[in-house]
Formats: structure tokens, C-alpha cells, sequence
């Protein structure tokens, strides 16, 4: 029985033509078997394909092209709206196929139902999977593996529906000589991982409605197990990665950056509080007037995180390159904290550093302004190694926690001392009634200037919010 399950891969742009017009055909009982092949070594590479449909299924909008031209935003697919009707593969010559990755149109709200096939003359037909079905829970690629690779020039996939109407519809699809193309993994986060995913939503640079910005996950469909196989999936090591590009839809048209990042939300799945607001939702400091502690869903506030950086850019502005934002508090307009990790190409380790935002004072006697504070090494587009820096892939945590006016960041790996940083937040206006806090956390890429096919990455290990007032579950 073959497997179904999901991984991250670098998706490389294709080749692709227009509609065939191939029959259907069912290979007769004494039809000659494919000549033997010795097994090719596995490769994360992609299989060179060009793709087609039969002329029925043709669409001038969601036409075959669209399955195999790189892009994986939900206007780029092949659609077919009747059911038995096939996308064809042409490999261009014999070739060994161990797995094949879809990423499915809508694939977290609907399982589309399908067979595939082989052939190596687009005439006569076998059976590699019968009657399958997606998951239905990922809106990224799904991986299909066969029980032992299929030789073959051409293949086919064959829809016959999904759980909401009769089309087939695929946005895009690769194929691999071998069982997987850039590791399995897994495709449900195991029970380990302390991360309460009903406390958040998670942005993820996708379009899937159609909005022009990125997709909001929010809590109710993040904690019933939702995971993206291109930016949102777990780890083989109880982790949950986020990874997120250089280039793609970001959260508002106001932003410069893209971002795979978890939004705190204490509402919890209630959507009858707003999400922005001095409500239940969100939470003020315990300097903030009574009447606004009394109306937050909590009052300060402190975060634990467990996190390995895995991947930062080495292209781009001098002042972009291998920086990422690992957590923030967010206000109304402004970020109390930006928590920074960065590490220039030519060094070994990173540094940890953070901005406070003090907002502009109420009379106009001053404008918004930051202060920059280093922990770990230093910020500079030139800094040297760190000495007592953070390597890429090591584990380490960050507490930030604020008590009235006064801000506390502590820096944990084990085996080294504590680094902590306290900063006075008096006279940077959050402690007025009308401002709301939430944590956020995950892969802020700040760089729009790195190589295209450049990506940031960190792998989740723990998350762990509390506030004065907040009834966590445990």
C-alpha cells in the first residue's frame, strides 16, 4: 500500500504545452512489459515533464500549462469540472518515477478522489494508484509514493471529483525518480510538540482567497491540525517549521516584508471578539488605566519560546542579509519589541539583538523613534563572528516578559549563562487606554532585496504565553 503523505521541496520552474487530446486505453493481458531499467540513484532533483489534458477537460483559464509553470498561487491551476478526466505527464523520454507531488486546489478544505497511471506510448495504460484520495488537509503539495518506482515515459492523473463538487483541479505538479524528492516528513504534529495552536493564527504568503494579501489560518483550523508543506509543517524532531521567501503575498499592503509568523489570539476561536481592540483578545500593561485592564482578555504578559534558526539569506542589501525577526510584541500601530536573530554569510555564529518602538509623543513634540538594544554580538552589516554567538540549527530560548512599564529579555542555551536585557518602557505611550498587545512569533523575513529562490527558516520547538487574568488551557 502506498503511502500519502507531505514534504517541503525546492519547487523548480517546468516546462509545459498545450492540450494532447490522449485516449484513454486499458493495456491488454499480453501486452509486452516496459524494457528493464537498473534503478537510478535517488534525487531531490525534479523530473524535466511537460503536461497536458485531454481536449474535453480544455480550459482557457485553467488550462494543463498552468500545472507545471512554477507558480503555486490558486489562479495558476488546471481545472477540470467533469469527473474520469486526466491530466497527462510527458517525461520526453523513459523515465524511472518513484513519486509524484501535487499541491491540490483548496487542498485543506477538500479530498479529491484520483488514479494514476503509466504508459510508454501514451496508448496502452497501467494501473500504478487506484482510487485514492488527498488528505484534505494541506494546502500545499502532497506527496504520492509508489510501492516500488514505475518505469515509464508518460503517466496520467485521472480525477474523478473532490468532497465538494466534480472537478479535478491542480495547481501544480512535479515528479521525482525516487520514493521522495526532498525527505519525508511528517504530516501531522506529533503530541509532543508544546505548542497550544488554539491561542494563535498563523499568516502564510499564500492567495488562496483570492484577497491580493496573505492567507490568515485562523485558530479553530490551525489546531485541528492545518499544515502548509511549502511554509507551516512539522519537523522530524517534535518541531513545527515555518519558512517563508524572500517574495510573496504579505499580510497588508503597507507592509515590505513577507512573513511565515503565529498571531496571539486570546479569544480562542470565539469570532464573536473582534480581533483588533482593547478586548478580549488581547491584553494591556498593568500600568494601563483600570478600565482597559478590566476589558483585556489579559493584563502583561510573558512569552517562552524554544527555537532552532535554520536558513537566513546570504544575498541582498548590505543592511538586509541574514536577518530575520523571531518574535515581537505588536501594539495597535507600533512593536514594544522586534527580537532579532542575525548571521552574516561569512560568520559562523548570529547575533541576537531587539528594537523598542517608542511611539510619537501626543502633543507632536516628538516624532516615533527606535532604540536598538544588542544582546548577543552585534547588529553591524559588519559585525565579526560572535565569539559566543548562536549557530544556525542550534537550539536555544528567548523570554520576553513585560510588568507594567518595564520590559525583561532573557536569552537561555544550555549550558551557558543567561543573557538579560531590561529596558524602561516609561513615556513610550503603550500604557494608554486605547493600546492592545498580542505576541507574535515564527519567520519574519525582513530582506526584499536577497536572490529570488533565497528563504528564511526556523524550526518551533515550545511556546508558552501567560498573562495576569488569562485562563491558559493546559
Amino acid at each position: 500500500m502506498r503511502s500519502l503523505c507531505f514534504l517541503v521541496f525546492t519547487l523548480l520552474t517546468l516546462n509545459a504545452c498545450g492540450s494532447s487530446g490522449s485516449q484513454s486505453q486499458t493495456q491488454p493481458p499480453d501486452a509486452p512489459a516496459p524494457p528493464p531499467e537498473t534503478e537510478q540513484p535517488c534525487s531531490t532533483a525534479s523530473l524535466p515533464v511537460t503536461v497536458s489534458s485531454e481536449a474535453s477537460s480544455a480550459s482557457e483559464t485553467y488550462h494543463a500549462d498552468n500545472a507545471a509553470d512554477g507558480d503555486t498561487s490558486g489562479s495558476s491551476r488546471w481545472q477540470s469540472d467533469f469527473s474520469n478526466e486526466s491530466l497527462v505527464l510527458d517525461f520526453g523520454q523513459q523515465r524511472q518515477i518513484g513519486s509524484l507531488q501535487i499541491k491540490w486546489f483548496k487542498g485543506n478544505e477538500r479530498t479529491y478522489r484520483f488514479s494514476v497511471e503509466s504508459s510508454s506510448d501514451a496508448e496502452n495504460w497501467r494501473a500504478v494508484v487506484t482510487n485514492d484520495s488527498s488528505s484534505g488537509r494541506h494546502s500545499g503539495f502532497e506527496l504520492i509514493s509508489f510501492d516500488e518506482p514505475v518505469i515509464a515515459n508518460y503517466m496520467r492523473i485521472t480525477g474523478s471529483g473532490n468532497s465538494v463538487n466534480d472537478a479535478t483541479a491542480i495547481v501544480e505538479i512535479d515528479a521525482y525518480n525516487c520514493e521522495q524528492g526532498d525527505g519525508e516528513i511528517i504530516d501531522v504534529f506529533p503530541n509532543e510538540v508544546g505548542i497550544e495552536l488554539l491561542d494563535w493564527y498563523v499568516s502564510v504568503p499564500t492567495d488562496e482567497d483570492g484577497s491580493g494579501t496573505a492567507d490568515s489560518i485562523y485558530e479553530n483550523e490551525l489546531a485541528a491540525g492545518y499544515t502548509n508543506s511549502e511554509y507551516f509543517y512539522a519537523s522530524d524532531d517534535a518541531g513545527i517549521v515555518m519558512r517563508s521567501p524572500s517574495y510573496g503575498f504579505k499580510t497588508s499592503q503597507n507592509t515590505s516584508y513577507v512573513r511565515v509568523e503565529l498571531r496571539e489570539m486570546l479569544r480562542r476561536g470565539d469570532k464573536s471578539i473582534r480581533t483588533q481592540g482593547v478586548n478580549k483578545n488581547n491584553w494591556v500593561f498593568s500600568s494601563a488605566p483600570q478600565s482597559a485592564q478590566a476589558s483585556a482578555g489579559g493584563v502583561d504578559g510573558k512569552l517562552e519560546v524554544e527555537l532552532a534558526v535554520n536558513e537566513v539569506s546570504t544575498t541582498g542589501e548590505n543592511y538586509q542579509i541574514g536577518r530575520v525577526i523571531i518574535g515581537q510584541i505588536h501594539a495597535n500601530d507600533d512593536e514594544p519589541i522586534r527580537l532579532y536573530y542575525r548571521k552574516l554569510p561569512g560568520n559562523e555564529k548570529g547575533a541576537i539583538y531587539y528594537a523598542h518602538e517608542k511611539r510619537a509623543s501626543a502633543d507632536g513634540t516628538r516624532e516615533k523613534q527606535e532604540d536598538w538594544v544588542e544582546m548577543i554580538g552585534s547588529r553591524s552589516s559588519s559585525a565579526s563572528d560572535p565569539s559566543d554567538g548562536i549557530a544556525l540549527n542550534e537550539p536555544f530560548r528567548y523570554i520576553i516578559e513585560v510588568s507594567g512599564n518595564t520590559l525583561f529579555v532573557t536569552i537561555s542555551r544550555e549550558g551557558k549563562a543567561d543573557v538579560v536585557s531590561t529596558y524602561d518602557m516609561t513615556g513610550s505611550r503603550y500604557d494608554e487606554p486605547d493600546q492592545y498587545m498580542y505576541f507574535k512569533v515564527g519567520v519574519y523575513h525582513v530582506n526584499n532585496s536577497s536572490d529570488a529562490d533565497e528563504r528564511a527558516k526556523v524550526t518551533v520547538y515550545e511556546i508558552k504565553n501567560s498573562h495576569t487574568h488569562y485562563a491558559e488551557s493546559e
